[in-house]
């Protein structure tokens, strides 16, 4: 009697990544609502859909050992590393506080993000 074989499954190379919708994007006001820097509100200085995180100015920062370079010299230097985008709320701009967001499809076909505490819009900061 034969054995038994399984086929191994074909691998399949380059496969495009799936985007994550995300309530936030560059220039927008947040605060960290889970974590070690619970409580913080900062910037955010870059949304990265692929990941599903955000870089946030001054928040979450991490020491990295550089080597020297023609242009820049060898040290430990501080920079934000990213983290989820679940871990942060945006703020809402009439209120100051932090708020979940509904969107609305106007008339003209563009997206408007629009606070649940207030009611107000939250324009995009680019």
């Amino acid at each position: 009697m034969k054995p038994l074989v399984y086929k191994k499954r074909k691998r399949v190379r380059n496969q495009p990544a799936a985007r994550i919708k995300m309530h936030v994007t560059k220039g927008d006001t947040v605060q960290v609502i889970s974590g070690e820097e619970k409580g913080k509100r900062a910037r955010v200085l870059r949304a990265n859909p692929k990941t599903g995180r955000v870089t946030l100015e001054g928040v979450n920062m991490v020491k990295r050992h550089t080597k020297a370079t023609q242009t820049a010299e060898a040290g430990i230097i501080e920079k934000p590393a990213p983290m989820h985008h679940s871990k942060v709320m945006l703020v809402d701009p009439k209120t100051g506080a932090p708020t979940r967001i509904r969107r609305r499809v106007d008339k003209d076909g563009t997206m408007e993000r629009i606070a649940v505490k207030s009611g107000q819009s939250i324009p995009r900061t680019r």
